[in-house]
């Protein structure tokens, strides 16, 4: 019995119930926005304005993000192959090489 309690989707569920529970005990506490003048309009960054919000470029971000992901996932798929399935990692480090040089290559 006690192992069925422990199981995934019984936890899952025991979760849901806690939170739609606590969404709808702490709902009673909330402020009421929509019947405000502004309630329903939308809101961004204290900007009622939202047709000339500022959209800052990340384009020079994303190279790094990509070197960091690809980075994270070589060290994790190295780190976590077993000795009977050495192609794997040798075929995941090559692809990691190329992906750097298409990266710094731009």
């Amino acid at each position: 019995m006690v192992g069925l309690l422990y199981s995934p989707p019984i936890v899952f569920l025991i979760f849901l119930v806690l939170f739609l529970v606590g969404s709808k005990v702490f709902a009673l506490y909330a402020p009421s926005s929509a019947h405000r003048e502004h309630g329903l309009e939308g809101y961004a960054c204290g900007q009622r304005n939202v047709r000339h919000y500022v959209n800052p470029d990340y384009s020079q971000f994303f190279p790094f993000a990509l070197f960091f992901t690809i980075m994270h996932v070589l060290v994790l798929v190295v780190a976590t192959a077993s000795y009977e399935a050495l192609l794997l990692p040798i075929i995941y480090v090559a692809s990691g090489v190329l992906a750097m040089i298409i990266i710094f290559k731009n």
